[in-house]
């Protein structure tokens, strides 16, 4: 069987609709039907029940489709490597990063690539990592760096572990915390706290020595992407920004942030990594790019769930 025809099988499977999966692989329903039948033939089994409202997998299509989307994410990336090994140069890329790194190391990457390297072009997706691992999945960009903490357990993605970057409380110089030694996490949450999302992990901590009764709770005063707006909302109002202390390095040696002393906070801090589709080999710039990123010292790249 060749490979549209698989391609036509998880599509039915993907749109359960043979009008829309007709469209996506651009057939006509008939011609897609009369693919899917000859291929439930030559299989000898049946693959989609037509009698709901919806085309669904049988149990034997719900088998044969696991496979022929390995099947056909393994065709991809031969095509790739041959082209790859064909041209023997570095390649254009694409690739996502969350909002913190978007905020630390991003523009002396991408100024040091646009110095040395003129010729390739580069595309950069700043979003968070819910957005970035779609865009991973569907193969729009070779890799993004993001906190992975509450990354799902997928043995199809392998994560390697950047530096952890401490993270703190900031609040703009003249703020009524910034001359206390020291303030308690209260304190710090009636003047509105500003952040990207918080990980799982720090939510659960930070929920408890506020003493709510869940993580659910906790409802931070803005919530948002874009750090560098964060800053400039923090440096304008009485609000409290969370952020790694790489975000914000600038504005603490300028004395225009302050660092807070938040007793009995533990140890926060952003953890950080870059994040790929296992099996697919990255282009050559791909690479170079993810070499230069600050992993952490003797932690080799893993695979997510394993």
């Amino acid at each position: 069987m060749d490979l549209k025809r698989w391609a036509h099988i998880v599509a039915v499977a993907d749109r359960r609709s043979f009008i829309r999966a007709a469209e996506q692989v651009h057939l006509s329903q008939p011609a897609l039907t009369r693919s899917i039948q000859a291929a439930e033939a030559e299989l000898g089994l049946q693959l989609f029940d037509r009698g709901t409202q919806d085309v669904a997998a049988t149990p034997a299509g719900e088998f044969i489709v696991a496979r022929a989307r390995q099947l056909l994410f393994d065709s991809r990336c031969l095509q790739r490597d041959v082209e790859l090994y064909r041209s023997r140069g570095l390649g254009d890329t694409a690739f996502g990063v969350g909002p913190f790194p978007a905020a630390t190391f991003l523009s002396p990457l991408l100024a040091a690539m646009r110095r040395e390297f003129p010729g390739i072009r580069l595309r950069v997706e700043i979003s968070n990592w819910q957005l970035l691992l779609k865009r991973l999945v569907e193969e729009d960009v070779e890799f993004f760096v993001a906190d992975t903490r509450d990354l799902p357990a997928d043995p199809g993605l392998q994560v390697r572990a950047l530096r952890h970057e401490p993270g703190h409380f900031y609040v703009r110089a003249g703020h009524p915390l910034a001359a206390r030694k020291s303030v308690t996490l209260p304190q710090v949450w009636t003047h509105g706290v500003l952040s990207v999302r918080l990980p799982a992990d720090v939510r659960a901590a930070v929920s408890r020595l506020l003493g709510l009764a869940s993580p659910d709770e906790l409802s931070p005063a803005l919530e948002c992407d874009d750090v560098e707006i964060l800053k400039k909302v923090t440096l304008s109002c009485d609000s409290v920004l969370a952020a790694p202390h790489a975000a914000v390095a600038r504005e603490v040696e300028a004395g225009t942030l302050h660092a807070l002393k938040v007793t009995g906070l533990p140890p926060l801090s952003a953890q950080m990594g870059v994040v790929t589709l296992r099996g697919r080999t990255p282009s050559p710039m791909a690479e170079l790019i993810m070499g230069r990123l600050p992993m952490a010292p003797g932690r080799a790249a893993r695979r997510r769930g394993a």
